[in-house]
């Protein structure tokens, strides 16, 4: 086995919530793709800006890609370290007066009206990667629906082709019926580029189509322990 690209061990960090949030241990390998139940949305952003190192903990140890987040030295190191990440979040800043395809150029030029051929072209690339039509790329952002910006922001993610997708809650405004659809798709996209994968979210059928391995979340004790729905028990899916 591949050493981990991310290690949590012991951590506990405060943010004025009903308790901290504490994770006993947690162990991601290379291109492994796991999802975690019980992080409500104000501490998916504490853990993920923990995974980032845009925080460290009050106690305990988190690694990324075997080096402590605690001994970033500068903001250069830091940004360097971020660009390995992919983060597909309600905070990422998209511009809704800005088509699809200018929003997803940005990443590589901010010559965006209109954009140059290349970087249209790599644009248009990570739109068709997440199964946007095209009937949308040269729209506003604002006019689309939840499950198309999702879509946006999950293309967004992929452009600096990270080593890791950090998913927070993807789909609070994604329809129901289109959930568990959008999570085998960001699983396949993630195994065909060899990029691991962390998703906190509530939605137990999202976190069995995305991801290999599902844990949940005591917040009271931090231990992360197997789950899988009932469905996925009963019919041996993985």
């Amino acid at each position: 086995m591949s050493d981990p690209v991310l290690e949590i061990l012991d951590v506990s960090r405060d943010y004025r919530g009903l308790r901290p949030l504490r994770i006993e241990r947690l162990d991601v390998a290379a291109g492994e793709h796991v999802a975690i139940l019980g992080l409500d949305q104000m501490t998916a952003e504490v853990f993920v800006n923990l995974v980032t190192g845009a925080t460290v903990p009050d106690r305990g140890d988190v690694r990324i890609f075997g080096r402590p987040t605690a001994a970033i030295a500068d903001s250069t190191e830091w940004l360097a370290l971020v660009d390995r990440f992919g983060i597909v979040s309600e905070r990422a800043v998209l511009l809704d007066a800005l088509t699809v395809i200018q929003n997803l150029s940005m990443p590589f030029s901010l010559e965006i009206e209109p954009p140059g051929a290349d970087v249209r072209a790599r644009a248009e690339t990570l739109a068709q990667e997440a199964a946007l039509p095209e009937a949308a790329w040269d729209r506003p952002l604002g006019e689309l629906e939840g499950a198309a910006r999702m879509r946006v922001r999950m293309a967004r993610a992929l452009a600096l082709d990270p080593a890791i997708l950090l998913l927070e809650h993807p789909t609070a405004a994604v329809p129901r019926a289109e959930a568990a659809a959008m999570g085998r798709h960001m699983r396949a996209v993630a195994a065909r580029r060899g990029a691991a994968i962390v998703a906190a979210t509530a939605d137990e059928e999202f976190a069995d189509a995305v991801a290999t391995r599902v844990l949940r979340l005591n917040p009271a004790t931090g231990r992360l322990t197997s789950s899988r729905s009932l469905r996925t028990r009963l019919w041996g899916r993985r």
